[in-house]
């Protein structure tokens, strides 16, 4: 039992019975929980605990107590919680239960780490458990990123502990001499090396009837860094009239995941089990990836090339890739003959092109090929995107990485929208770059045996290759995909059908035609190609499904009426507008981050319930399968003052709605007036035009806006009317942020009819408070490992309050707060570099004191109404 005794007397009225962990609230049988002591970063919002205690009062009388929980950081000995509750115990309960919990209704708050829970009865300590966060990925159904399952036996022992010299695996068990049924685990440690993390298991016997027979749970606290993990556990009794004639099942959960049901039998006699042990999930998934091919026969090169050949249309991609292939088949010929090559060929690649353009179907192909010439060992694809390899921390990237590479090993790792990695610039706080040093380094120098392949958009991945030289010279195979003809469109259409169990009737393929070459013209970047035509033919599915319910005699209908699409089905799904967008699933990875980013920011609490209820409607949205792209309306107005996070929180928003399928591409593109505004007729529609092409599928920012506005006489109110055409015209397309001061972009907004009826929702951001200011700026010297002593601390609160007394409406807030905090920490690295090194102590180093903010000080006239500043001496 996971508690410590801290008083065996246990007090006059109670017994302890446990003191156990959960973080879902869902009640099973006999009201108990999913407890279990590890969690991912990623999952946890709520951790409970649960104290219960026999009363040694039962059927006597009622009496009082007081309980007290506290939750503990076991590595800093912070206090996180301490939880009180008045409790009536009364005669008529035997256990008395007391659940109590303690985080945040998002993800995020809980860090990885290792916790305490502790538990009090009328202040005396009776109970502890640990708990612990980790942070390496959640475990679903089909991932698993801490290990994977190389081998399960099982054995008998005589005793619980005491595991015999030699073990003999069996399969069936004679029941008059068993007495403890052991398990034998060797895990394929899948962290990096430098990684730690405690491995949990839960283990669950049941009889054939389904019938609970034991349970054992397996805490190893911390799993070392050795390639194989091995550990052996079990149950029974030191007689052997524990264990019926049965068939029985083991279940082996890893955090709350079934990840394996291991088959064995008690009967009238042994038999060792031979060979593998037949194990596998409740999906009938082999989890023994030793051979991760095993179940498929490995292609030919001609098989491998034949199913590229089978493509509809790619004619230049298939053209270029068979060259590849023949010429590595070339180069293999020459290898099996004894011939050196100067130097080596590089698998990774470049994919360009447009959504549904084939891209990923492609790369599946291409690892067949890859595995077909042995150049990659299996040739599967792990598809990745920005969310899956950057970390949110610094030092937490490069692991993210290595581990991507690691579980590709063999095969493909595909990176989606890779130019995402290097969007943002020259931002210091982003660690996309991070991942492209660490791919570099593996494309250069590292195990082999895998292919990377990037793919985005093409002119997005141009710019992606020129961010850094190395990228150039290893990512040498650039394969563009264009977008699929009319033609070759409608051909996908009826493969669509056909592989949906429907087929097109008469004269719709023709309908679909002209109706593509219609939307094919007025593409754009966004066009969804092959995933614009499956949306298609699922919606014309649907409302074929629809027409035929209506029909009272609708089981005595024919195999083929029931599986026609008609020219009604077709024209429904085109009654919107003759577009058609894709219902992108949610990114809960991206989603998560996202909000975690947004609710770790000082204040904007309006802002960020406004987000929070949209994602809760997506949710709704897609449940009853209305259109999420349509029902939003995304153009807001951000009133407020420099330095109040409208930027940062514009950044935030487009992640989000990428995140909730809301926009495809999510990034976010800022302008101010010089970059709508051209100085000649015509040239402001142009120019602002292309600034819109820039930001389809995620974000325009547009900050100062009111300056379009400002000068009636110029071009700037064209560039409005543009933008407002464009945002009528491409609905749901892409977000539209304008951004200035209150007053002005109130002006903004009269200054045309058409901005109050597209821009519906405005955000006033507030400047922040003294509190909030200084929050920041805690923030701030956190980030750069230094602290604010009590004199410092109060110095910069009586400073800041000044500021704010005098503000006027151009104060920086969180601006001014960062030229504060650079000034502190400039005065305090000078302090320090002027004692001599061996008179510096840590703490010293780690602390802001009086003498790095002393010179922060209003000025005499300040206190009077006048100029705001500060003085040096």
């Amino acid at each position: 039992m996971v508690f410590k005794k801290k008083n065996e007397a246990f007090g006059g009225n109670y017994k302890l019975k446990a003191l156990k962990v959960f973080a879902s609230k869902e009640n099973l049988f006999f009201n108990v929980k999913k407890y279990r002591r590890v969690y991912d970063e990623r999952e946890c919002r709520y951790i409970y605990c649960e104290l219960s205690f026999y009363n040694k009062l039962f059927d006597e009388h009622d009496w009082e107590s007081a309980v007290r929980l506290e939750c503990i950081n076991a590595e800093s000995e912070e206090v996180l919680c301490n939880l009180k509750k008045e409790l009536n115990i009364s005669k008529d309960k035997n256990v008395i239960f007391v659940r109590e919990g303690w985080g945040t209704p998002d993800a995020g708050w809980w860090k990885k780490g290792k916790y305490k829970w502790k538990a009090y009865i009328d202040d005396v300590e009776v109970a502890e458990t640990t708990f612990y966060i980790i942070n390496n990925g959640l475990v679903t159904e089909t991932e698993n990123p801490y290990f994977t399952i190389e081998a399960i036996r099982l054995f008998e022992s005589p005793r619980e502990g005491i595991l015999p010299a030699e073990r003999v695996f069996m399969s069936k068990f004679k029941h008059d001499e068993t007495r403890f049924i052991n398990i034998e685990m060797e895990l394929k440690n899948l962290i990096p090396d430098e990684e730690l993390f405690p491995l949990e298991l839960h283990f669950n016997f049941y009889n054939d009837s389904g019938q609970h027979k034991a349970f054992v749970e397996y805490l190893r606290e911390v799993i070392d860094k050795r390639p194989v993990i091995k550990l052996d556990t079990g149950y029974g009794s030191q007689t052997s009239d524990y264990w019926y004639q049965d068939r029985y099942t083991l279940e082996v959960i890893f955090m709350d995941q079934l990840v394996a049901v291991v088959p064995f039998e008690v009967g009238d006699e042994n038999l060792e089990q031979e060979g593998d042990f037949n194990y596998s999930t409740i999906h009938g998934r082999n989890l023994l990836e030793k051979k991760i091919n095993e179940d498929e026969a490995k292609p030919t090169f001609e098989e491998a090339s034949a199913d590229l050949d089978a493509l509809i249309g790619l004619s230049s991609v298939k053209e270029q890739l068979k060259e590849l292939a023949s010429y590595l088949q070339f180069l293999k010929i020459r290898k099996e003959k004894g011939l050196k090559e100067a130097s080596s060929f590089t698998l990774h690649s470049v994919f360009t092109g447009n959504p549904g353009t084939g891209k990923t179907t492609v790369a599946n192909m291409l690892g067949r090929v890859y595995y077909s010439l042995d150049l990659l060992s299996h040739g599967k694809v792990h598809e990745v995107g920005r969310a899956d390899l950057v970390g949110e921390f610094i030092g937490q990237t490069a692991p993210k990485v290595k581990k991507a590479i690691e579980k590709a090993r063999g095969g493909i790792l595909f990176i989606d929208e890779a130019y995402s990695l290097t969007e943002r610039g020259d931002d210091k706080k982003d660690f996309g770059r991070e991942v492209i040093e660490v791919l570099i380094k593996e494309m250069s120098d590292g195990a082999g045996d895998i292919a990377i392949i990037c793919a985005g958009y093409p002119k997005e991945m141009q710019r992606f290759l020129n961010s850094n030289p190395g990228l150039t010279s290893r990512l040498r195979n650039i394969v563009h995909f264009p977008d699929y003809t009319p033609k070759e469109l409608v051909a996908i259409a009826s493969y669509t059908a056909e592989k949906r169990g429907v087929e097109l009737g008469e004269d719709s393929e023709g309908l679909i035609y002209k109706k593509i070459v219609e939307i094919y013209r007025n593409r754009d970047e966004q066009f969804g190609n092959a995933r614009y035509i499956n949306g298609m033919i699922e919606e014309a599915k649907q409302n074929m499904a629809l027409r035929l319910m209506k029909n009272e005699n609708i089981k005595s209908l024919d195999k083929k009426t029931l599986s026609t699409i008609t020219n009604e089905d077709i024209k429904k799904v085109f009654r919107s507008g003759g577009k058609k967008y894709v219902n992108l699933p949610i990114d809960e990875t991206m989603l998560n981050d996202a909000l975690t980013q947004l609710h770790s920011l000082v204040g904007l609490d309006n802002i960020k319930k406004e987000v929070d209820e949209m994602a809760k409607l997506v949710r709704y949205y897609r449940e009853i399968g209305k259109d999420v792209t349509r029902s939003f309306s995304l153009h807001s107005v951000f009133k407020g003052n420099p330095g109040t996070g409208k930027t940062t929180i514009a950044r935030l928003l487009v992640q989000i709605y990428k995140a909730l399928g809301i926009l495809e591409r999510g990034h976010l593109v800022e302008v101010d007036r010089k970059d709508l505004v051209a100085g000649f007729v015509g040239q402001t529609a142009i120019k602002t035009g292309e600034v819109i092409e820039k930001a389809m599928g995620g974000g325009l920012f547009i900050d100062e806006a009111y300056a379009l506005t400002r000068n009636p006489n110029d071009f700037g109110g064209e560039a409005i009317e543009t933008l407002l055409k464009k945002m009528e015209d491409h609905r749901g397309e892409f977000m539209v942020i304008v951004a200035g001061y209150t007053k002005e972009m109130k002006l903004f907004m009269e200054a045309n009819p058409g901005l109050m009826s597209r821009f519906d929702k405005q955000f006033d951001f507030k400047d922040y408070t003294t509190a909030q200011l200084m929050e920041i700026a805690k923030m701030m010297f956190d980030k750069e490992d230094l602290k604010m002593d009590e004199a410092s601390y109060q110095h910069l609160t009586h400073y800041i309050n000044g500021l704010l007394a005098n503000r006027h409406k151009y104060f920086g807030n969180a601006r001014t707060i960062r030229k504060i905090v650079q000034q502190a920490i400039r005065n305090q690295n000078l302090r320090m570099a002027a004692i001599g090194k061996d008179h510096r102590t840590e703490a010293m180093i780690e602390t802001i004191t009086m003498d790095d903010v002393k010179h922060f000080d209003l000025m005499e006239n300040d206190r009077q109404g006048g100029a705001i500043g500060f003085k040096t001496n």
